[in-house]
Parts: C-alpha cells; structure tokens; sequence
C-alpha cells in the first residue's frame, strides 16, 4: 500500500550570528546551511497495516507524513501510495487518504460541524445515500450528534477532535495519516478515539501511519513500529521486539500489605519506587523466577504482576542511543 525507497527532503536555511551588526550584514550577504530533515527513509506498509511512526520532536516525522499526503515534493528518492505518485496530487489519490494532525483543524470555526459535514460531502462528491449512511455511523461511534448543530468554537478540545476525525471520514479514505490526534486531550477523550480508529481500521481494512508523543496510543494500536531519529531509520519491526530489544529487564511490581524495609529488598533487583503499599523492582530476565518466589516467601505480598518497562523509557533509551 505504501513504499518509500531512499526518501531525502532536505532545506536549505539562513543562519547568522547575533547581533545589531550580523543583522545588517545579511542585508547583503548570507550563510546558508542544509537540514537534512530526511535523509534515506525507506520501508514499506502492507494494505490493512497499523504502524506507529515514531522519533524525537525534529526527526522528520511529520515531513514524512506531509510527503506522503503530497504536500511536500522530496529531494530524493521514490514514494508510492496505492500506486501513486504523492505529489502529482491526482483527484484518485487524494480521494484515497486523509491527514489529520492534533495541531490544526478544518472544521469551520464560526459554523457547526455539519456544515463541514456537508462540505466535504460536496467536495469529494460523496453520493447523498453513501454520505447519510457514513455520517449515521460515524456520528453513533464518535456519540457527536449532540454536538452537530452547535458552532465549532463551543466545543472542548475533545469534542472537535472527535468531529475533526468525522469529518476526515466522510469520503471513506483508505489511507489515514494520523499526526498527534490525541494531543492535548485527557485520559478518557484519548482512549475514547485510540478505540475509534482501531475499529474503524478493523471494519474497513484503512492503512494507518500514526505519530504520536503518547506511547499509549501506539501500544494500544500499533502491533508495528518505525522509529526515525535525525531522519534516517533507526528501527523497523514488531514493538514487542524493540522493548526485548533495548530493555530486557522485567518490572516486578508488589503490593504489600505493610511497609517494607530497605534491607529486607536487598538482593532482589534495582528498586525502582518504595512506597508504603507498593514497591517496584527492576530484574534481569534469567533472576524473575527467583525474586518472585523469594518475594512471595519473605514479603508480605498482597498482590505480584510481572511488567515490560514503560515504553516511555524503552523510546528514550532509544533515542538516547541514537544521539552517542
């Protein structure tokens, strides 16, 4: 479905000291540097595919995303979607994605949502019926219908994100780029649209690239992730593998029924919090059986599960690695 081969989008910047002097001086003559903001991307997305794409603010993350969408034309290499070209920007292709970003919005500020609605409608010529039909469904799954009628600048954060993916959805486009779609909602709104776009992926078989800051949103729909960092591809495989990977280690957390003493722990791994009902120890894969059971033997355990670290740590690890 999408095929990117030794993808480059690079700018060419000014750049001066500062200063009163250095601002007159560009007047007449500049420096300039390139941003490689990409450099060499390649990988490729099978039909129905949930990939998270991910990287450190910069990596090129969103200069992708815009490349594939054809809003940027690429320095180098090749990109296909379905079969085309991105940036010749052909009315069957657009007719076949849509790019939704957490950080802009096309709902009409002064009007209701329906207006857009019926906007989009019009401009990828939805027929009535097929448009009535996505519209009931997408209305009864994002529960909007409330919301409809009443001007876009009344709305929470949350209740515009959720008619901004209606409205990416009326035309019933194959291929989502989701940049920060839950940005700056709370807990609930976020995983209110994380089940949203996992089932519409699942009814209609759409590919899904997402970006996101939110490492739940990506363990929640993303079995697959591609992680860039200073442009260039630094992983590209299944998320379980990438926690194995960079942190092998296991979280034991323990819910104690008193406060523990410290040397009571010692010998069981790292601590990793203590608190008076909860202690959280860091061990090594080949050491889990033994600190489990000498924790249940010699601690008053109430309660024991086994973790993977947080994928939060896991992406910084990474990333910090990549920068050495």
């Amino acid at each position: 479905m999408i095929a990117i081969e030794r993808l480059e989008k690079h700018y060419r910047v000014p750049e001066r000291a500062v200063g009163l002097r250095a601002a007159f001086g560009s007047l007449f003559h500049r420096t300039y540097k390139t941003v490689r903001a990409v450099d060499g991307v390649s990988f490729s997305i099978s039909r129905g595919e949930r990939v998270g794409f991910l990287g450190p603010n910069g990596a090129g993350k969103t200069t992708t995303l815009k490349i594939l969408a054809g809003l940027l034309y690429p320095t180098a290499g090749t990109v296909s979607v379905d079969g085309h070209v991105p940036q010749r920007r052909e009315d069957a292709f657009l007719r076949k994605i849509m790019l939704v970003t957490g950080q802009k919005q096309q709902l009409l500020w002064d009007l209701p949502p329906s207006e857009t609605f019926e906007l989009n409608r019009a401009i990828y010529d939805v027929p009535r019926a097929l448009y009535r039909k996505r519209l009931d469904e997408l209305v009864t799954l994002l529960e909007i219908s409330e919301l409809l009628g009443r001007p876009t600048r009344n709305l929470s954060l949350g209740e515009r994100m959720k008619c901004e993916l209606a409205a990416a959805l009326i035309h019933g486009p194959e291929v989502l780029f989701l940049d920060e779609p839950t940005l700056g909602l709370d807990v609930s709104m976020q995983a209110t649209i994380r089940a949203f776009i996992r089932r519409y992926n699942e009814e209609h078989g759409a590919t899904l690239i997402l970006t996101s800051h939110y490492m739940d949103d990506v363990a929640a729909l993303c079995p697959r992730v591609v992680v860039i960092d200073q442009g260039r591809i630094s992983y590209d495989g299944a998320l379980e593998d990438l926690v194995r990977e960079v942190r092998p280690d296991k979280r034991v957390v323990l819910r104690v029924s008193r406060p523990v003493d410290a040397r009571d722990l010692v010998g069981l791994g790292t601590v990793v919090k203590r608190e008076p009902g909860e202690i959280v120890l860091q061990v090594t894969p080949d050491r889990l059986q033994e600190v489990v059971t000498r924790a249940l033997a010699t601690l008053p355990v109430t309660d024991l599960t086994v973790e993977a670290p947080p994928l939060e740590e896991v992406m910084s690890e990474l990333f910090a690695r990549g920068r050495k």
